[in-house]
């Protein structure tokens, strides 16, 4: 059976994951985390993508990137990542194989609705995962970056984050209390679905749109934007 192409979007953000093989452990120590944040940072710049969040968990990871103008740059860049890690991991631990599953998923992202709760749905992921109580305890997301606890410029900020105030301590304490927020109801079940499926994170309108857009029919569409408690 025919795998369904992706849909990738130039200059739209992409909510992607991607996992070990048989969701084993992609990484064991520190430098196998520095190794991959390293080539992201690197392919990005060559590639001129922009990634505005991240989270490397021990056996996934957790992204989000916008290509630019050319859409065919989110696949290269994963590619050329993912690659060297796979070489890198064989070499060290003196094996062979593949390290990955056979495919990334990814979702575009209305970018007005759902940027900042993607980035938040990333950055508390090893707090649901319960390996730590604060996200700004985890060092291998984007969010002590993105507050101003390490200063390594990994990430693009982006317009959702810079609307946050006018000066970066605005910022920084708005993104905080964002944080903190409650989620409203409905909002992990349409992104992770929406990141399964492959399909766009957004309203019946944006969907409508990129339907338009791209001129093909995209099936499975979500709820929308969750109500508020």
């Amino acid at each position: 059976m025919p795998r369904t192409a992706r849909i990738v979007i130039p200059n739209t953000p992409h909510h992607i994951i991607q996992r070990g093989h048989n969701r084993e452990v992609v990484f064991v120590g520190e430098e196998d985390y520095l190794y991959y944040m390293s080539n992201l940072k690197e392919w990005k710049e060559k590639l001129n993508c922009k990634i505005y969040a991240y989270c490397l968990m021990t056996n996934h990871v957790h992204l989000i990137i916008d290509p630019g103008r050319k859409a065919e740059n989110l696949g290269l860049l994963m590619k050329r990542v993912t690659g060297r890690q796979t070489r890198y991991v064989n070499k060290v631990q003196g094996r062979t194989g593949t390290l990955w599953e056979g495919r990334f998923r990814s979702s575009p992202i209305n970018r007005n609705e759902y940027l900042l709760a993607c980035c938040r749905y990333i950055e508390l992921n090893p707090v649901r995962a319960n390996m730590v109580a604060e996200p700004e305890e985890y060092k291998w997301s984007s969010y002590r970056e993105k507050i101003g606890e390490v200063r390594n410029s990994s990430i693009d900020k982006d317009p959702c984050y810079d609307s946050l105030g006018d000066t970066e301590r605005e910022r920084r304490k708005a993104y905080k209390e964002w944080m903190k927020d409650a989620i409203p109801e409905g909002e992990w079940k349409i992104i992770r679905e929406a990141l399964q499926r492959g399909q766009l994170t957004g309203n019946s309108r944006y969907i409508e749109q990129i339907e338009k857009r791209i001129g093909e029919r995209i099936e499975f569409r979500g709820q929308g934007r969750p109500r508020k408690k």
